[in-house]
């Protein structure tokens, strides 16, 4: 049986968004043309995979069983439209990335080294950003490749692979600050100062939280920290590297180590640069 890749694109996109109208806007085509598809795939299939009785439409046992095999096929076309860019030698003129402040300085010298001499002529642009931030500027296509703390849950359009490395995270502030006299500090005092947090352009889970400053990179929040404006979760990395005036504060859990994640578009295949980029990145 062959199957219609729109059609499989279709279903996983409505099974990621809960929503037959959200893909349809996802993908730039009508409702009815979304559902056309998706019904048109229950019917190669041979049975329903969404509950169509509620609000929004919701996969049923079939459909979640279905759904990592539709989510494999995609994954192979991907690969395959990206080994037909390497056979044809399509190198890239330009690869962007962005990345977390937690990264960045770790960045590997060697593997930079490496794409600058064998790919001399490809534009390589890096640029910092985090989170949600990371994951809308890859659909947007306005990035290549993202490197963020890895996140609970990713669009179904977005691919993603564990970096070997992971990032340490501890609380600072400024030398002056009070809570820099204090031999531990509890979470209490805390809540009881200013915290300057990441905050995203994009929508994100982070939230609004009273007595705080936020911005959407490290380097920002620790040139806050470093002014005594405040206690910060920093890369502990970016801290050894640029905010010599901070103090690292002994708090209960930390320090605190995160994954980071690799991510790409799955609409559109890495050029060879690119692929050899992130395969070098991941260590493969």
């Amino acid at each position: 049986m062959r199957y219609s890749p729109e059609a499989l694109l279709a279903f996983v996109e409505a099974a990621s968004l809960g929503s037959f109208s959200a893909a349809a806007r996802k993908l730039k085509k009508s409702q009815s043309t979304v559902s056309i598809a998706i019904a048109n795939f229950e019917a190669d299939i041979g049975c329903t995979l969404f509950d169509r009785g509620g609000r929004h439409p919701t996969l049923n046992a079939a459909g979640r069983q279905v759904l990592p095999h539709v989510e494999a096929i995609l994954d192979a076309s991907a690969g395959l439209d990206a080994l037909a860019l390497r056979l044809g030698e399509h190198v890239e003129a330009l690869v962007s990335v962005v990345m977390s402040d937690s990264y960045s300085v770790t960045f590997q010298s060697a593997v930079m080294a490496g794409f600058a001499d064998r790919y001399p002529h490809t534009e390589l642009r890096c640029g910092p950003s985090e989170d949600a931030d990371v994951i809308e500027l890859v659909q947007l296509d306005m990035a290549q490749i993202g490197i963020l703390a890895a996140q609970p849950h990713y669009p179904a359009d977005v691919a993603v692979a564990r970096l070997p490395e992971q990032a340490e995270f501890c609380v600072y502030v400024s030398a002056d600050h009070p809570l820099a006299a204090l031999r531990t500090v509890q979470r209490q005092q805390l809540e009881s100062v200013r915290q300057l947090y990441i905050k995203t352009y994009a929508p994100s889970l982070h939230h609004d939280r009273g007595q705080a400053w936020s911005a959407p990179d490290y380097l920002t929040l620790l040139e806050f920290a470093d002014r005594g404006f405040g206690w910060a979760e920093l890369p502990k990395a970016l801290v050894t590297r640029f905010g010599s005036g901070l103090v690292q504060l002994q708090v209960a859990g930390y320090p605190r180590r995160v994954d980071m994640d690799i991510a790409w578009s799955r609409r559109r295949a890495l050029g060879p640069a690119g692929q050899w980029l992130v395969q070098q990145l991941l260590g493969r």
